[in-house]
């Protein structure tokens, strides 16, 4: 699922960059909150971590030139970390989840999709009471399919989301993937169950909503 972001710099040209590579990237990029705030803040002006610290986490883009008193003075009111333009976009997008992962609150150790299970502290998965053994990438799949299991996600989110593809192109990588998740799962599932349907021209969902 997407994470909302919200950029605030004074610059149209960075903001459009940003705005296009990170929801290439799967976040969200939104403009002033109506009611629920955003994940985390880019903010083009060290004075803009006031307004939004500690509620919010934010990264300062520097605009090059602040000495080292400007960015102490960031973190000392709350700035959680410190991009000087110009930048890498690899090592902002790093910057940026590295500072989600410490600030967003922790996914569910066990996701439950009956009769799927997953835990996440051991890695294991099991159907119908019966454990399932699943390389990396099978796991990584079921693992972002089992967050909604009766929503159809496309192509691209999976793409994006399992394989940091940026584009689909034309790679039958996800639907090898999916095959061989579909046969591990369904050996183990109850024979009026459909686990990994393809939804032609779409993409993919964990469950049917309907029995076979």
């Amino acid at each position: 699922m997407s994470t909302a972001l919200l950029i605030e710099d004074p610059e149209p040209g960075l903001r459009g960059y940003l705005t296009r590579h990170l929801s290439l990237d799967g976040f969200e990029i939104v403009d002033e909150p109506s009611v629920a705030p955003p994940a985390l803040v880019l903010a083009g002006d060290p004075r803009a971590v006031e307004r939004w610290s500690p509620a919010v986490p934010v990264i300062v883009i520097g605009r090059g030139g602040e000495d080292a008193v400007d960015r102490v003075r960031a973190f000392q009111r709350g700035c959680d970390d410190w991009v000087e333009r110009p930048f890498a976009y690899d090592e902002l997008l790093a910057r940026i989840r590295a500072v989600l992962r410490r600030t967003l609150p922790p996914t569910d150790e066990v996701v439950e999709a009956d009769p799927v299970r997953v835990d996440r502290r051991t890695r294991s998965v099991t159907v119908a009471g019966s454990r399932v053994q699943l390389a990396q990438k099978e796991y990584d799949l079921l693992v972002a399919l089992a967050v909604d299991p009766f929503r159809v996600w496309t192509k691209e989110e999976l793409l994006r989301d399992v394989w940091d593809y940026r584009s689909q192109g034309r790679t039958r990588t996800l639907d090898a993937h999916a095959s061989r998740l579909r046969l591990k799962l369904s050996r183990h599932a109850p024979v009026d169950v459909a686990i990994v349907v393809n939804v032609w021209g779409v993409g993919y969902r964990l469950l049917d909503p309907l029995p076979l």
